[in-house]
């Protein structure tokens, strides 16, 4: 679930203006002023109250249809010592700033990196699935250990690792791991991120790190120059004089899995000015449809996204013969970011995907309107052949 949150979320892409590669290969971020930490503009999953010598982390919702909602404090090692709090109102005491920290999300890496902070992950179920080279290289030297599996963690090794927190991954809560975790003393906060309803408010939880690393400031000056990136690219998007049709998703068994209209994936496409077929529906989740379905509405589009994990043309057809009557494929019009991964074979927009969407985006209306960013190079998204 944690790096793969499906098969079925159908998109992925990345950012507008000119950027050039970081130690990722990546566009840098371009700095700006330090600002106070404001009230998040986008992210409904966790708020950040300051009360002077400490402050009240609360996240509300953490997976899908959850009314869970938790309190932490965040408090210097300093101040701590000499305030007196009523444990039981709180899940956790949290001293600040981290000094060694697990997480469960390959999402949750890309702010610890933006941060500078990556030299406090201590430990990671499924390391494999991690393509940031530069904590890949931490994790060659062992300096991050293996944790397992997100749904069953080897608590001896983490207990062992004695981390200030785990950032968890919270599916619905009841995961015994985290149960035994807490248990000793170690605080859990469940992150959730890729449960937000836009692409910038999954960004905005770069705020949440900030502040369990005193990092406020900083995590808002990145958060606004992606904003500012993704509403620039917005905007040139704008100026297309054609809008594509897309299609997304493929077959897994007898179901076609979409981005549903009101999905972050499908405000991308909004956003990079496309005419995605299913943008007027809403809901939870992705839209579950027949082939027959799909095919009478898109066999004519001009583009397809995402089919799935497949990443070849080659792949596809063996899979269903009737792949092959879409005109995006008699075309070769496919674009996926399944076949960019990390030296491990982690796919690489699973894990950056979330944080950078103004990188995503960029991606988005380089396929769809290739002539508004002629000299930029996707970051995640290539054409199947």
């Amino acid at each position: 679930m944690k790096y793969f949150i499906p098969l079925l979320i159908c998109l992925a892409f990345l950012s507008c203006k000119e950027n050039k590669p970081l130690e990722r290969q990546l566009p840098p971020l371009e700095t700006s002023a330090t600002i106070t930490t404001t009230a998040n503009a986008y992210a409904e999953g966790f708020s950040i109250t300051n009360n002077g010598n400490h402050s009240i982390l609360e996240i509300n919702g953490p997976w899908p249809d959850s009314k869970d909602n938790f309190k932490y404090v965040l408090i210097s090692a300093e101040e701590a010592a000499k305030t007196t709090f009523m444990r039981d109102q709180y899940d956790g005491i949290i001293i600040t700033p981290i000094e060694k920290i697990v997480v469960t999300s390959t999402t949750h890496i890309p702010a610890l990196e933006l941060l500078g902070v990556e030299n406090t992950l201590v430990g990671f179920p499924g390391t494999n699935y991690v393509s940031s080279t530069k904590t890949r290289a931490r994790i060659d030297n062992e300096a991050v250990r293996e944790l397992g599996k997100n749904e069953g963690l080897n608590t001896e090794v983490l207990l062992s690792l004695q981390p200030n927190v785990v950032v968890a991954f919270g599916v619905d809560g009841k995961s015994k791991s985290l149960k035994t975790i807490k248990n000793a003393n170690i605080p859990v906060i469940y992150n959730g991120d890729w449960v937000e309803k836009s692409p910038l408010a999954k960004a905005e939880w770069i705020k949440f790190f900030g502040a369990l690393y005193n990092k406020e400031q900083e995590a808002q000056t990145i958060f606004k120059q992606i904003e500012t990136d993704y509403l620039n690219a917005k905007t040139l998007a704008l100026k297309a004089t054609n809008k594509p049709t897309i299609l997304c998703g493929a077959m897994y068994k007898d179901t076609w899995y979409l981005p549903n209209g009101t999905s972050a994936e499908a405000i991308f496409l909004k956003d990079a000015n496309t005419n995605y077929l299913w943008s007027e529906t809403t809901g939870k989740g992705s839209l579950t449809l027949n082939f027959e379905t799909v095919f009478s509405k898109a066999k004519d589009a001009d583009l397809w996204l995402s089919p799935s994990y497949y990443t070849s043309l080659e792949a596809l057809e063996k899979a269903n013969a009737h792949y092959t009557e879409f005109i995006a494929f008699k075309n070769k019009k496919l674009y996926s970011f399944s076949n960019t991964t990390g030296a491990t074979g982690g796919v690489t927009y699973y894990e950056l995907g979330s944080a950078r969407p103004d990188l995503v985006l960029k991606d988005i209306i380089k396929i769809c309107h290739p002539e508004l960013l002629t000299d930029y190079t996707p970051v995640f998204f290539k054409p199947i052949d």
